[in-house]
């Protein structure tokens, strides 16, 4: 399978030709790991990010299923996952280009090419400057209610995202917060989408935003804000909850002391 929006099909043709150029392109490493690659290309006058997947092998598929987990043999994760958070109205990066080749699901061939988001900053660059220069209340009241917002969506349509942290979270900088934060959602390879979000991801999800939240100064206001627009009801019956969210908070915790 080949897919490339009309931007592209004046430089690749749609034929395993163009597959391979494709997978042969070189640009700025974002990431390297075995099998898998991002990097920043310039193609014609646009910027573009592309992931290229070459195969996990199969000791990498046997020890996620041994977890009780799917393995992400190619890029076609993401691609199923930028597709229903599109239908579901979440920001996320368009997909100009994307591709997979071969049967044997350990050595499958694979890309995703996204247009670049401009004019952009990670909630993680941004909050950093919060403790020294404290953003306005609404400012900060409006992104903590979009980032729980998101969370809710994510969860009560069968997705989690498993690498969930303010890092992929980008704030489009051309939108005041003040009219509401535009934040779009990245890094989505590793995406869960089922009919139902199982509890326990869930959990996993919301400990990714308690950890990487964690140093950031948020009081325990800012929290029951959180908390209440995630459950999108009324902060009584969220308190009711203690279990559910102290499983979240242990969790989180658990990821403090692993990052030590």
């Amino acid at each position: 399978m080949l897919l490339l929006k009309a931007e592209l099909q004046s430089y690749f043709p749609e034929t395993s030709a163009g597959f391979d150029q494709i997978m042969a392109l070189e640009g700025e490493v974002y990431r390297a790991l075995e099998g898998r690659r991002t990097q920043r290309v310039i193609i014609g006058d646009h910027v573009y990010f592309i992931k290229q997947h070459e195969g996990v092998g199969w000791k990498e598929i046997f020890k996620n299923v041994m977890q009780l987990r799917a393995p992400i043999v190619s890029a076609k994760n993401e691609w199923e996952a930028i597709k229903k958070l599109q239908e579901l109205k979440i920001e996320v990066p368009d997909v100009v280009g994307y591709g997979c080749r071969g049967i044997n699901p350990a050595s499958l061939q694979s890309f995703i090419i996204t247009r670049e988001l401009t004019n952009t900053r990670s909630l993680e660059e941004l909050a950093k400057d919060w403790q020294q220069c404290p953003p306005a209340f609404m400012d900060k009241v409006k992104i903590i209610r979009e980032v729980a917002r998101i969370a809710r969506v994510l969860h009560l349509n069968g997705m989690n995202h498993r690498d969930f942290y303010i890092c992929h979270f980008l704030l489009d900088l051309g939108v005041p917060v003040s009219d509401g934060p535009k934040l779009s959602l990245i890094d989505l390879h590793r995406a869960g989408l089922r009919k139902k979000t199982p509890q326990r991801w869930v959990v996993k999800d919301l400990a990714g935003l308690y950890f990487s939240s964690k140093d950031l100064g948020l009081t325990r206001r800012d929290w029951l804000r959180f908390m209440k627009e995630y459950r999108n009801k009324p902060l009584r019956d969220v308190l009711m909850e203690n279990v559910f969210w102290n499983k979240v908070k242990n969790r989180g915790d658990q990821l403090c002391r692993e990052h030590e």
